[in-house]
């Protein structure tokens, strides 16, 4: 044990160490990891304290002599005692003074945020009994002579000691002025020293120079006077102003410029309606010209008939230059009006981005989301997006979120919409810190958006900023806010903007004359007026931009005219895949079960040349990713597939190393990224189709556990994946694999909800399928990737047919060939008197009963591409059957789900193209049901067996 006496543990820092060892024996976790091992070391074999650092006391004074030993009637040994008592008496208050201080240090780093004047509308915060003041708000805790005492400032100052009176000043400086700081919580002690010392040597601000505090005016002014112009020239049009809120934009353009000066090169913004306009013209300077002329709309309306968005769902890029003279480009997402859905979107995108960069230590690529108070802790997928953060498959390097606070959701007061203090507490799942700052005190917020800058690039870690602010006007600003919140407005209608603000404190400290301030708002109003007079000049109104850089090889539009391409792939090439394939590395130790029905199975398959499901699936991969295409697949449990059909990363069963056999076949930048995802399909739907839009030459793919899974994400499937292309000219490649059958697994492990996808099928917006072999995946998926159109890919995977018998395709299939629409039956169509179209796996169950009938009056054909309908393929096919009398649809859905709705008059339209005899049209399947499926085996048998009986066996029956 070392000498405390002559180490760092005596001297002048005993005070400070005795004041944490007393915190210490009080609660171990509540000392700094590093002190608190020194402390448990500190201790003998029985576990009491050995380290008992004591002061060294002066000697005693010499006894005078006197009488009988006695020196003023008091014996000597009284005065010997007093003289060494009264040193002790001395430390022991320093020590209790200075446990006092220790307590208010942590008092305000921890706390301190529940004292700082937040609110812009100085209302009383809600009663705060339960949290001692510490000092926080006066010097009552502390007697006048302690706060000229000297103390250990614990490194609120770089000074070892200071005054209590200054320790307290700067700790209310920067712990309860406009900025309050929730840290402490984090567990991450680098990151919470690194943010203390920025905050507490600075006081929590900036000391901006005239230029500076120049610019924020400027930036407020044209906040300001862009939303008072559009108030006045479109009256009651809905804009969801930044009214209340304008000190965003001069944040945002801090966060920017530092940033910038750290390596930052792309942003990523995703944002709802409020202020989204502001931030498009101030922030990524698309032109006001082209705002107000979709205000206007456009001259001729039937040229936009069922397409298009309104103004505050567009998105927009640019080059922003930072003064600091870098250049980021700026990306706002294009949304719907599902708050916060589109953050996973974001995310999506700076991960591809960061990908297809090589941004590794994700410093170059950075998302901002911007949230509103009610939606950020309202919205699930909020949660489900921060989750992403630290996940391998997902993380992005940190996303700064900002939330503009209205404090008020709509009509919703705060009280009533969340049971936290702040709307930000949702946040506290991760390791980060969270700053509240007051919305009408611009240089914190400038400030604050410097420091979180700085904090993301140097942490890769995600960082909240609660602005606090006001609504100025309704939600929409054509509601009457007073309705609901009277009080609350009342404040607000006699509220000075902070642009006023900040200009009458410019001017009474002598920075900036208000005759300047009065010249720069006259200015940025003349400058929108001009804007306004060419807009409606010139008739600027035009569609955003769409189909440039990545994205000119590409197209979108009707797939009519989009050349076939050959996905078939030379058939010893094959062979050399699945070779590679059937094989661990040398002494990797493969799971037995899996060696047996993975890698053995496939090495018979070379033999046999029989490809079942899981192998034409693994071959589209393996060819595209060796043709130099990347290929990412996500989705929970899809490393082995849900139904262990896929196996795509083995683990060694002795050591847990893993192994991707696809990553053989690597070629440059392409690769196989296979992540098990969390537990979620909004946020990782989201996240996918965002990584779609950044990746058109790659194949992205989400997989569902099992297909009704996807109702967990229906927002992100409805408002952008089958509406994106027509809303925003938005083109996705995202593949969406929906395990969908029936073989007795209960109501919610049958329907992937094929009805849905085909209801919101329209303009080309969507592909939807349903493959029934192997070789039928493989063209499909090669197909996705290798024709110019780009359009998301909806497949009704199969569960049973992964390893039925019948449900196998020759290695030749794939070889040549390609993915049919419609696969005909083998019967000869001249003699067929009755049609049976199907999807999906009922096929081989009708098949069965048909062959063993003999009865080759049935034709029973696959629809494997249900949208865009194959009209023309199967017209021709009619048109060969004279002796047709019956078309049946037949599926294993119940009658008011699955396909039947949407081929129920396309049959019709069939039929009539013959021109000949009537053929009457129906319906084969399960009656109509609430619940998508029975949840007995037993009465799915029975009802499995009714469905092929009346397709198969009605007509033998009936003589026929």
């Amino acid at each position: 044990m070392a000498n405390f006496q002559d180490s760092y543990l005596s001297g002048g820092n005993i005070d400070f160490i005795e004041g944490l060892y007393a915190r210490y024996l009080e609660d171990a976790s509540s000392v700094d990891p590093s002190w608190r091992e020194l402390f448990e070391r500190s201790t003998d074999g029985a576990g009491r304290p050995i380290f008992n650092p004591t002061p060294i006391e002066p000697p005693a004074p010499p006894a005078k002599e006197g009488k009988a030993g006695k020196e003023g009637g008091k014996p000597a040994a009284a005065v010997a005692t007093a003289a060494q008592t009264a040193p002790s008496v001395a430390f022991e208050q320093d020590m209790k003074l200075q446990a006092r201080v220790d307590q208010a240090i942590s008092a305000f780093r921890l706390r301190g945020h529940l004292r700082a004047h937040l609110d812009p509308l100085s209302r009383p915060r809600p009663p705060l009994e339960h949290v001692a003041d510490m000092g926080m708000t006066d010097d009552k805790h502390f007697s006048a002579t302690e706060l000229e005492q000297m103390v250990e400032s614990f490194s609120v100052f770089p000074e070892a000691r200071v005054k209590l009176k200054d320790l307290l000043g700067r700790l209310r400086r920067t712990y309860t002025g406009s900025i309050g700081v929730e840290f402490m919580q984090m567990l991450d002690s680098e990151r919470r020293r690194w943010l203390m010392k920025r905050m507490e040597f600075t006081e929590n601000r900036t000391d901006f120079p005239v230029e500076e505090q120049r610019h924020i005016l400027t930036k407020l002014s044209y906040a300001e006077g862009f939303e008072n112009f559009l108030h006045t020239k479109y009256v009651n049009a809905k804009r969801f102003a930044l009214d209340g809120g304008e000190a965003l934009v001069p944040m945002i353009d801090a966060l920017l410029e530092v940033g910038g000066g750290m390596g930052l090169k792309e942003v990523v913004i995703g944002m709802a309606h409020r202020g989204r306009l502001n931030v498009l013209t101030n922030i990524l300077g698309k032109k006001p010209d082209q705002i107000f002329s979709e205000f206007d709309g456009p001259r001729d309306p039937k040229n936009h008939m069922g397409r298009g968005d309104v103004k505050y769902h567009m998105g927009f890029s640019s080059d922003h230059p930072t003064r600091g003279g870098q250049s980021i480009h700026l990306s706002l997402a294009f949304n719907p009006s599902h708050l916060e859905a589109v953050n996973p979107v974001v995310e999506g995108r700076v991960r591809a981005k960061q990908d297809r960069s090589a941004d590794a230590e994700r410093t170059k690529v950075m998302p901002l989301l911007i949230h509103g108070d009610a939606a950020f802790i309202g919205q699930g997928v909020v949660a489900e997006t921060l989750n992403l953060s630290r996940l391998h498959g997902y993380e992005t390097g940190g996303t700064v979120h900002l939330v503009i606070n209205n404090q008020v959701g709509f009509t919703t007061d705060p009280e009533d919409s969340r049971s936290s203090i702040y709307s930000t507490a949702l946040a506290q799942m991760l390791d980060v810190p969270v700053f509240h700052v007051n919305g009408d005190d611009p240089e914190a917020c400038v400030h604050v958006g410097r420091l979180v800058a700085e904090y993301r690039q140097t942490f890769k870690s995600d960082v909240v900023v609660d602005l606090i602010c006001y609504r100025r006007f309704g939600h929409n600003e054509g509601d009457d806010p007073s309705f609901t919140q009277p009080i609350m407005y009342d404040v607000i209608h006699k509220h000075h903007p902070v642009r006023a603000l900040y200009a009458k404190q410019l001017a009474d400290k002598g920075r900036i004359p208000a005759e300047e301030s009065d010249a720069l708002k006259q200015r940025c109003m003349q400058e929108f007026d001009a804007a306004l007079s060419r807009a409606r000049a010139e008739s600027q109104f035009k569609e955003p931009n769409a189909l440039e850089g990545l994205w000119k090889p590409y197209k979108g539009g009707p797939e009519a005219g989009v050349p076939e391409v050959k996905t078939g792939v030379d058939k010893q090439k094959l062979r050399d895949a699945l070779e590679k394939l059937a094989h661990a590395p040398e002494g990797f130790h493969v799971h037995p079960v899996v060696e047996r029905t993975v890698l053995k199975k496939r090495q018979t398959m070379l033999q046999t040349e029989e490809i079942q499901w899981g192998e034409g699936e693994t071959l589209a991969y393996a060819t595209l990713i060796s043709e130099g295409y990347p290929v990412r697949l996500s989705g929970q449990d899809c490393e082995r597939g849900t139904f262990s059909h896929r196996h795509s990363v083995l683990n060694d069963v002795k050591t847990g190393e893993k192994y991707t056999p696809l990553n053989q076949f690597a070629q440059g930048k392409a690769r196989f990224d296979v992540h098990n995802s969390p537990l979620s399909e909004m946020g990782v739907l989201g996240f996918e189709y965002g990584y779609s839009l950044d990746v058109p030459d790659g194949l992205t793919i989400w997989e569902a556990q099992f297909g009704d899974f996807a109702n967990g994400a229906q927002i992100i499937i409805d408002q952008f994946i089958a509406a994106g292309e027509s809303k925003w000219r938005r083109l996705s490649g995202l593949t969406l694999l929906l395990p969908h059958g029936y073989e007795g697994q209960g109501p919610e492990h049958s329907s992937a909800r094929l009805e849905r996808f085909l209801s919101l099928s329209a303009e080309d917006n969507l592909q939807v399928v349903y493959p029934t072999t192997p070789a039928q995946i493989f063209h499909l998926l090669r197909r996705q990737l290798l024709r110019p159109l780009r359009k998301p890919l909806v497949v009704m995977s199969p569960k049973s047919l992964l390893r039925r018998p019948e449900a196998v395709s020759k290695l030749d299939e794939l070889a040549t060939g390609g993915f049919q629409e419609i696969i005909q039956d083998k019967v000869d169509p001249q003699g067929v008197t009755r049609l049976l179209l199907c999807s999906g796996k009922v096929y081989y169950d009708l098949v069965k009963a048909r062959d063993e009938q003999k009865d080759d009056s049935i034709a029973i054909v696959r629809v494997e591409q249900l949208f865009p309908f194959p009209f023309e393929e199967l017209a021709a096919l009619v048109g060969k059957m004279p002796k047709l009398t019956e078309l049946f649809w037949v599926q294993e859905e119940p009658r008011n789900s699955g396909a039947w709705h949407y081929i129920f008059p396309r049959l019709h339209d069939l039929i009539a193209t013959r021109g000949q005899a009537p053929v009457k049209v129906g319906y084969i399947g399960r009656a109509e049901a609430a619940s998508p499926a029975t949840g007995f085996i037993q009465t799915h048998n029975l009802e499995q067996q009714l469905i092929v009986e009346e397709a198969i066996l009605r007509g033998t029956k009936n003589g026929r």
